[in-house]
């Protein structure tokens, strides 16, 4: 195909494009009226689903899918960082520098690790229930963990990350989200429908897969940022350029 087609062929595709996306626009709901269809599906499917958060019910049951792609974006943007910041031939690694740190902040800092850490991993087992979930979670999950770096040095977070055992558990946590969604196929209905036993409202164990599906996103965000700033943080503090002996004159 020639450039002068191509060109036709876009255009064309973009006016039918737009033509019926303002089609597909003007049939929405006005802003600031009183009756929104859409959020009162929401509400009135997450209390059938016994799911007390309206916000989980959305993105962990009724859009499902779309939250499997969202997740799928952080785990390709992971891998992609740790292709691109792969140490280089002309790269060495050095032991990292001992940083001074105030004893105040050292206390502050080993007293919020702990704190953190509890409060991701309630954050994503309550996120059917309260504000939060898996994706909010893992972040807390995340921060806590580097809370050490704060309060120490980059050598104390070296000791307490177990990148290895983070890189499996990123890829678990991706994968088992991907897996849940055949409960929906073996039960006779459709990938990522929430088939399994609702529960009580208002209960730890309420929402069918809406738990589940929080745990795996609890633990791929998790893992996948702490791998992702190790990376970062490994060349900023870790790796040099390697001495180059047989160079000659320059500046």
């Amino acid at each position: 195909m020639s450039r002068s087609a191509r060109i036709r062929l876009f255009w064309a595709t973009a006016v039918v494009f737009a033509a019926v996306y303002t089609l597909a626009c003007t049939g929405l709901p006005h802003f600031g009226t009183a009756v929104h269809p859409y959020g009162t599906r929401a509400v009135a499917t997450s209390l059938r689903q016994r799911t007390a958060n309206v916000v989980s019910s959305v993105n962990f049951d009724q859009r499902a899918l779309d939250t499997l792609g969202e997740e799928s974006i952080l785990f390709a943007s992971v891998l992609g960082t740790l292709v691109l910041l792969r140490r280089a031939r002309d790269e060495r690694v050095g032991p990292p520098q001992a940083g001074r740190v105030l004893p105040s902040t050292r206390l502050l800092g080993l007293v919020m690790v702990p704190i953190t850490l509890l409060t991701g991993v309630y954050i994503v087992a309550h996120g059917q229930l309260s504000p939060g979930g898996g994706f909010q979670g893992g972040v807390i999950l995340a921060t806590g963990l580097h809370m050490a770096y704060v309060a120490a040095d980059y050598r104390v977070l070296k000791r307490i990350r177990p990148l290895a055992v983070l890189d499996l558990a990123d890829a678990l946590g991706a994968g088992a989200f991907v897996a849940l969604g055949f409960a929906g196929l073996i039960a006779g209905g459709a990938y990522l429908q929430n088939v399994l036993p609702l529960g009580t409202f208002g209960q730890l164990s309420s929402g069918g897969l809406v738990p589940l599906l929080n745990a795996a996103v609890g633990v791929e965000v998790g893992s996948g940022i702490i791998v992702l700033l190790a990376s970062f943080l490994d060349q900023a503090v870790e790796v040099r350029p390697a001495r180059n002996s047989g160079s000659g004159g320059g500046t």
